[in-house]
Parts: structure tokens; C-alpha cells; sequence
């Protein structure tokens, strides 16, 4: 049974045409990876299936059927009958796509109370058994726990368990394991196979070709908005025809896309094609930029409801160098990250800003010092106004808030800033909401520069961006790195991100720092078991076997 079969689907967003011509085909039972750079359409396809567009969209398709139910005409009420019941959806950003004031047990009930006749004895049941499969407590099916304070990993799963728990015919996941550490992302896509092996068509869409080489039956590749190739997953990365194909093969890792895992050590695991590793391409270059540490954290702690999401965490950080912070979702990584950035007071413990007090301070305070140091956050969407373009973005940021516009001078530094970033200049007037997941990240990551800071906090950098523009972004921060001596905090569930860019790296579990050392020595002879179950899950990530 086909459950999706899409023909001639053409979406026009502000008078531009952006999908053209697409047609997508899902089998119950089969997998089925959806591809391509940012920006190429991928999501867009996704959601106008679903009935989704955009407000303002306009859509023409020549065949849609879902669940073998002809959906063209469907209303808005009709299509929420479907949703929920017949199919299952996870959005991209997972942190926004929850009520962070409601219960997270009543938000992924919802499907069965809506759809089903199921009592709410048996629906409280199926929420525990459908948190327990995407690896969550499931006591939060019944103890009031808001989605607002669950890490983003954790809403992640809780998505996942949403968009399955009604045993739906079709499940269509936009990044499913982009805010997820290696041993959940394959808990989650454990789960999602399972929903295939009961018979559901799976729609994935992602950047990560190693997950869709360990998990897809078929690809289906995206480039400005068509389709360009379609086939067996080992056929097209074997031999991509299109130049698209072979680019985002190429930055991956090769046409052996799954190669660099399967049946390697775990230091093999982070090995990134085509650079040097990790500390040792900082030696080789010679670089340095003072001793003293820039950012430094002694003893910090931070308890929430009785749990210590930080545990007595400490470090130092020089310029020109890099910390990476790797764990589990939930261990408390983001956590660490707020603090450092000032947004979040520890109980215990203090941060330092190149040897002044940062944390705890007063923000009146800190605030002449705020250009010092810079974030890129965890969900972009979210620290946007949707009211404002990315030329009043980024002109905000390099004006410090002095000047709404972007004339003269300050303008050329807008489209340099875009273009440094990889984002095309004539995105300047559009809403940072209309672009891509990819693209807003990028944008995040050029209004962090903007103030040129010492210290740089990323969180999740690039887990949202295709493998060409991950390059292209990981490249960028290497020479910023190096030009400028500033220094970064990249925290990340991407082991071959943090292996290319750390010197050092912290692994945190239960808030407490577990191993820290050397990129090379951690990732190479790991001395804690829960590293080596993190690089032991990336194996498995892009293998899909055990």
C-alpha cells in the first residue's frame, strides 16, 4: 500500500516559486530519506503534505493522497482528524513545538484522546510505554512535569513519542536526531523502525547522509526546490549522477557515506575526511594567543527541583582555543552553557571573564561587557523577532542597538557578515521565521561575530545544517579562530564536529564532569564508560546495527 504519493506539487512563498514540480512516493513498511542542502525545499515538500503550508503559501498539486485518502481539498478541520491518527508528525525545532506551560504527558496524550475511544486509564498507559520506547522516565506521563523543563533532547523524544503512540499509518520526521546525543538519536530511530516493522511508511528528512545510509531504503535528493534524484540508498551514494548529490556525498565523507563508522574503533567515529584532527591541527599551524585563561569556571553548580543539573563543574579556557562539551541529552551541557553565558546563576561557584568577575555579578554590571562574549543558542527560531528582517538583525547587532537600519557602510557590513556565513545577501529583507532551519542557524551564527567577542559559547552550532554547509560554517569558526584568538565553548551531540574543532574536551554526565582532556586522547583511548558509550552509539548511528 502506497501511504503517501505526492505528484506535481508546486509551493510559492511571497511570490517565489520554491518547491517546483515535486513528486514523492512512500510505501507502507519503507523508509524513505528526504535530502539536500538548506534551504532546497525539503521541509516545505514535507509540510505542504500534510496540509501545513505556510500561511500566505501558495500550493498546487496534481495528486496527493495520505493514508490512501485524497487530501487536496481537505480543511483545516479534516486535516486535524488525520494528524494525530492516520499520521504522524515531528517538527524540526522540538523546543518550540511544545506548550512549555502544559504537561508533557497531556500534550502526547492528545492523539489518543482525540482519535481513539481509549479510556483514560489505557491512554496514560500507552503514554508510559510510548516514553519508555524513546528512552524517557516514564513517570512523566503522570507527574505534571512542564515541556519548558525538559532539555531539548528530551522534547525531542517526547515528539517522537507524540507522532507515534497512535500507531499511525504514516510518520513524516523533520530532523528527528538533530538535538540528540548518538545513543538516543539511535533509541529514537529504534523506535521509528519499529513503527516500520508494524507497517507504517516512514517520510525522514535530514542532512545526516550517515543516518540515512544506516537507516533509509530509498533517498530522495532536493536542490532548489526539485527533485533531482531518487533511488536505493546504496545506489545513489555508491554513484550520485547529480552534482548535488555528489557535493553533499563528498562532504560527508565520501561515496561510503556509512564507511567511516561501520566496524571501526571508536576513535574511528570522528574522523572528518579531509582535515586534520582535532588539537593536532592547531599544533601544526603554530598557534597562539597568551596563557592566561580568557574563560574560566570554578566549582559551579546549579540544583533544579532537587536535581543538580550542573555538579561542581570547573575549568579554564585560553584564547585561540577550544573546549569541547559532549553527554548525554539531559547531562547538563546547556545547563553549563547558560551559566557561562550569564544567563543562569549557580548556586555554587563563579565564572571569570579574562580575569574579572562574570558570574555572579550583577547584569547592570556585566552589560558593558556583553559584546565580550557571544552566543549561538540551541533553538535560533526562538531569539528572533519576527517583526524584524535579517538586515535589522544583524545591523542591531553590530550597532549594539543604536541604529534600526542599514545604510551606507553598515549595510556593506550586513552583506558581508551574510556572505561570510554562506547566506545569500538578498535574504537581507526577508523574516528570519520564512528561512530555512539551516539558513536561521547560519544567520545565529553571523550575529554572534558581529560584535566581534573574545569568548564564544556555542550550543549546537551546526547539528541543523546540511554536510556542505557544516563544512563551510566549522571551516569559518576555524579561522576566526586563528586569526583573531577567540576562544569557543562547543557544545554538541555532533562527535565529529567537536573531534575536528576541540583542543580539549569535557564529558558530563549527571551534570558532573566525567573525563577531560585532550580532543585526540579522549576521542582515541577514552577512560570513562560513558564516553565510550557515546562513541560506541555514533558506530551505531551511522551503521544501524547493533
Amino acid at each position: 500500500m502506497t501511504v503517501l504519493d505526492m505528484r506535481g506539487l508546486t509551493v510559492a512563498i511571497g511570490g517565489t516559486t520554491v518547491v517546483h514540480d515535486v513528486a514523492l512516493r512512500v510505501e507502507a513498511g519503507e523508509c524513505v530519506a528526504l535530502v539536500g542542502a538548506s534551504g532546497s525545499g525539503k521541509t516545505v515538500t514535507a509540510r505542504a503534505a500534510l496540509g501545513l503550508s505556510a500561511a500566505g503559501s501558495a500550493v498546487r498539486v496534481d495528486r496527493l493522497t495520505v493514508a490512501g485518502l485524497d487530501v487536496r481539498a481537505f480543511s483545516d478541520r479534516r486535516w486535524r482528524s488525520v494528524r494525530g491518527s492516520r499520521v504522524g508528525y515531528v517538527g524540526q525545532e522540538a523546543l518550540g513545538a511544545l506548550d512549555p506551560l502544559r504537561p508533557v504527558g497531556r500534550e502526547v496524550a492528545d492523539a489518543l484522546r482525540l482519535h481513539t475511544e481509549m479510556t483514560a486509564a489505557a491512554r496514560v498507559d500507552a503514554v508510559r510505554s510510548a516514553f519508555e520506547a524513546v528512552g524517557l522516565d516514564p513517570s512523566i506521563a503522570t507527574d505534571g512535569r512542564l515541556a519548558g523543563t525538559l532539555s531539548g533532547g528530551m522534547r525531542q523524544r517526547a515528539l517522537i513519542a507524540a507522532a507515534t503512540v497512535g500507531s499511525p499509518e504514516l510518520v513524516v520526521a523533520d530532523e528527528p536526531t538533530t538535538a540528540l546525543d548518538a545513543g538516543v538519536a539511535v533509541t529514537v530511530m529504534e523506535q521509528l523502525r519499529a513503527a516500520q516493522a508494524r507497517g507504517a511508511g516512514l517520510l525522514v528528512i535530514t542532512h545526516d547522509l550517515g543516518l540515512v545510509a544506516g537507516w533509509a531504503d530509498r533517498v530522495v535528493v532536493m536542490h532548489e526546490g526539485r527533485v533531482v534524484e531518487e533511488g536505493p540508498v546504496d545506489s545513489v551514494f555508491a554513484a550520485p549522477q547529480h552534482e548535488a548529490t555528489q557535493a553533499l556525498v563528498r562532504a560527508a565523507g565520501g561515496a561510503d557515506v556509512a564507511g567511516a563508522g561501520a566496524g571501526a574503533g571508536a576513535g574511528a567515529v570522528c574522523e572528518v575526511p579531509g582535515t586534520v584532527r582535532g588539537s593536532e591541527a592547531r599544533t601544526s599551524r603554530g598557534t597562539s594567543h597568551g596563557a592566561g585563561p580568557v574563560l574560566a569556571a570554578a566549582g559551579i553548580s546549579r540544583v533544579f527541583d532537587g536535581v543538580r543539573a550542573v555538579d561542581d563543574v570547573s575549568f579554564g579556557l585560553a584564547r585561540g582555543r577550544v573546549l569541547g562539551v559532549i553527554g548525554a541529552s539531559g547531562s547538563g551541557k546547556t545547563t553549563l552553557a547558560r551559566i557561562l553565558l550569564g544567563l543562569e546563576t549557580p548556586d555554587t561557584g563563579a565564572v571569570t571573564l579574562d580575569g574579572a568577575p562574570w558570574v555572579p555579578l550583577d547584569e547592570r554590571d556585566r552589560r558593558p561587557h556583553r559584546h565580550r562574549l557571544a552566543a549561538v543558542v540551541q533553538d535560533p527560531g526562538a531569539t528572533f523577532d519576527e517583526r524584524w528582517s535579517v538586515e535589522r538583525v544583524l545591523a542591531d547587532a553590530f550597532s549594539g542597538g543604536a541604529e534600526r537600519s542599514a545604510r551606507g557602510p553598515l549595510g556593506q557590513r550586513v552583506d558581508a557578515a551574510l556572505e561570510q556565513v554562506g547566506l545569500d545577501p538578498a535574504l537581507r529583507r526577508r523574516s528570519p521565521l520564512t528561512l530555512s532551519g539551516g539558513q536561521r542557524q547560519r544567520l545565529a551564527i553571523a550575529r554572534a561575530l558581529a560584535t566581534s567577542p573574545e569568548v564564544i559559547v556555542l550550543d549546537e552550532p551546526v547539528t541543523a545544517l546540511d554536510a556542505t554547509v557544516q563544512d563551510a560554517v566549522l571551516t569559518l569558526l576555524e579561522g576566526l579562530r586563528d586569526t583573531t584568538g577567540v576562544a569557543m565553548v562547543f557544545v554538541s551531540h555532533d562527535l565529529r564536529a567537536v573531534r575536528r574543532m576541540a583542543d580539549d574536551v569535557l564529558v558530563v554526565h549527571e551534570g558532573r564532569v566525567v573525563e577531560h582532556g585532550p580532543a585526540a586522547s579522549v576521542f582515541d583511548r577514552p577512560t570513562h564508560a560513558v564516553t565510550a558509550r557515546l562513541l560506541h552509539a555514533a558506530d551505531r548511528l551511522a551503521t544501524g546495527v547493533a
